[in-house]
């Protein structure tokens, strides 16, 4: 079996047979490669959908030039000098994209959530993301302005009057909730078409079916993330007192 990295006409294989709607599992048979080599190289560079052999074969480039450069703190305006592993935290900051992507987001929005994510404060500029990001501020307004709409960021402003884009504990009980209403709008547009067509018709059956399992997953999420909202909210449980210290943390004073 082959190692290393993909050749250019090997991407230009993968190319094709997503053109040819190949699984990857087929396309990596037909390469002698892993199939997760051909779902990472898919998933890092576009999706499915949006794939190119020359851009992907051009951003491995560029990785792998990164790579051999100075290392970068993935978060220089958060936390520098803070003693963690930059290669580590790169590495997992690239796989959160990953599965982001997986879950249906398109790669730039993943990777500026991804960002934000794994970065203490929690908020970054449009500036300080192109910087992390290594892309165009236009790229990074495009890609925040989809995470907003889809109420997954937050914008606030500094005291210097600059935007600030924020992803905390809060956002993602928003963001469950603005999904349980997606589906509500979902089920009922589809109830709109049963009378159509007909409620006894397998088309009007179907339509009812789709409205009611919809409307039951909305009500069960909304009643989830009420429920689990005070998990977002917990705070990391103090460490055990240690041989001498009482429970309230202070050294024993006997002796």
């Amino acid at each position: 079996m082959p190692g290393g990295r993909l050749t250019q006409q090997e991407r230009q294989q993968i190319a094709l047979g997503l053109a040819d709607d190949l699984a990857y599992a087929e396309i990596a048979r037909r390469l002698d490669r892993p199939t997760s080599t051909v779902t990472r190289e898919v998933m890092r560079n576009g999706g499915p959908a949006g794939y190119r052999a020359d851009l992907a074969h051009r951003a491995t480039e560029h990785r792998a030039h990164r790579r051999t450069a100075p290392s970068r703190d993935p978060h220089p305006a958060d936390r520098p000098g803070d003693g963690r592993d930059p290669g580590a935290i790169g590495a997992f900051e690239e796989s959160v994209t990953t599965v982001f992507m997986q879950s249906g987001l398109s790669r730039m929005p993943a990777r500026v959530l991804a960002a934000l994510l794994l970065t203490d404060s929690g908020s970054l500029s449009a500036g300080e993301l192109a910087r992390h990001l290594q892309v165009s501020p236009a790229s990074v307004s495009k890609a925040v302005a989809f995470l907003d709409e889809q109420s997954m960021v937050r914008r606030e402003r500094d005291e210097r009057r600059r935007e600030r884009y924020v992803v905390d504990d809060e956002i993602w009980y928003q963001s469950a909730v603005a999904s349980a209403r997606a589906n509500a709008v979902v089920a009922a547009t589809a109830r709109q078409g049963v009378p159509l067509l007909g409620s006894s018709s397998p088309a009007g059956t179907r339509l009812e079916n789709v409205a009611r399992f919809l409307d039951h997953l909305s009500e069960t999420l909304l009643r989830a993330a009420e429920q689990a909202r005070e998990v977002l909210l917990a705070k990391p449980a103090p460490e055990p007192a240690g041989p001498g210290e009482a429970a309230g943390g202070a050294v024993d004073g006997q002796g």
